[in-house]
């Protein structure tokens, strides 16, 4: 259970347009919610509010349980009602933003956007322009759905902002409604690409580990098989091509944890290249990949583009998306072609890092 699971039910999933902060709603835990921390049960019962300002609202006893003040990470019961007073929501519709948007599927109930790298989905604190969602309102005006309140319309999921690729817009409510369940019950395949530091030993495997908070930096999650608050998470992943010190990797989530790729590769050994968070580096240059002795001999030119900066995010794409449409129920693969930046590097490691006994998983 994760912050991008919705609601569980249609009517309730665009219950928000009838609330009126100040009141307070009241849950039952049901059989299923056994063991939820209180922060994501009302995540999952209020998208439209953000899990800090969920938090603080727990924090200023504005939730109960049972008539008692509520922590975050308490674990609850099935049949405990929780008491939640709802608070002002934060900002209302994003501002309409004319920014281009490139659309790989489109029909009357939802959309595909391939969003390009360093684009925030919603806004958040020091990022309340230049969203995807400012530029979704802006192509759509109203025709998007109000699932998770007007900070977030249309948005099914999210991508990292440094992250490019396919994600699912949903335009009105019974589609999100849908979409979110298919993605609740794992019917949503997801197939990213990356290009990641070392050379895995092997064709393809599966990394089935626990993904927490990191103790001392908020920003990072980490392995945690001891941590009870960490989150069982599972990636397939293949090797798609070798070169020396690095690879292309295809990673197929079968569990949407926070940074889940980038945690998991980088703890097999192979972080996601240009991953600063997880790989200790921001950015990637043509010299770096050559090297000096390779550019000057092909010529004088080519040395002066050592410092030519191939990649500065993490080279990791969302390639692929496989759902089944939530009208139609005909199911559907888009896929959203690899971005420049990332093809430019690939192209370096093909002509400078090579292996002539390269090998290509099958």
């Amino acid at each position: 259970m994760d912050e991008d699971i919705i609601l569980e039910s249609a009517s309730e999933r665009s219950s928000w347009k009838d609330r009126t902060p100040g009141q307070t709603e009241v849950r039952i835990v049901a059989d299923f919610q056994a063991g939820w921390r209180l922060d994501l049960f009302l995540v999952h019962h209020f998208p439209e509010y953000s899990r800090v300002l969920l938090r603080k609202a727990i924090q200023s006893e504005g939730v109960f349980v049972d008539g008692k003040r509520g922590k975050p990470a308490y674990r609850l019961v099935p049949g405990q009602k929780v008491e939640f007073t709802l608070p002002e929501l934060p900002r209302e519709s994003p501002v309409p933003e004319d920014i281009p948007l490139e659309i790989l599927y489109e029909d009357e109930d939802l959309a595909v956007v391939n969003k390009p790298p360093d684009m925030v989905v919603h806004p958040s604190r020091g990022h309340w322009s230049g969203t995807m969602v400012g530029a979704l309102a802006f192509r759509y005006a109203n025709q998007l759905s109000t699932v998770r309140g007007p900070g977030r319309p249309g948005i099914v999921h999210r991508l990292d902002r440094d992250t490019s690729g396919a994600i699912l817009v949903a335009k009105n409510d019974i589609a999100h409604a849908r979409l979110a369940a298919l993605f609740e019950n794992k019917k949503i395949q997801k197939e990213y690409f990356a290009i990641v530091l070392g050379v895995p030993n092997v064709d393809r495997d599966i990394v089935d580990l626990p993904i927490g908070h990191h103790p001392k930096n908020r920003e990072k999650m980490r392995i945690a098989p001891d941590d009870p608050e960490a989150k069982q998470a599972q990636t397939f992943f293949e090797v798609a091509d070798r070169f020396r010190g690095f690879s292309t990797i295809r990673a197929l989530p079968k569990t949407g944890r926070t940074h889940q790729i980038r945690v998991h590769l980088a703890h097999y050994g192979c972080p996601v290249l240009c991953d600063k968070l997880y790989g200790g580096r921001a950015e990637i240059t043509l010299g770096e990949i050559a090297g000096m002795r390779e550019l000057r001999s092909e010529s004088p030119e080519n040395a002066d583009q050592a410092d030519l900066i191939l990649l500065n995010r993490q080279a990791l794409h969302a390639r692929k998306i496989t759902f089944l449409h939530p009208e139609s129920g005909k199911q559907i693969t888009v896929e959203a072609p690899i971005p420049k930046d990332m093809e430019q590097t690939i192209a370096a490691l093909k002509k400078y890092r090579s292996l002539d006994d390269r090998k290509t998983a099958k």
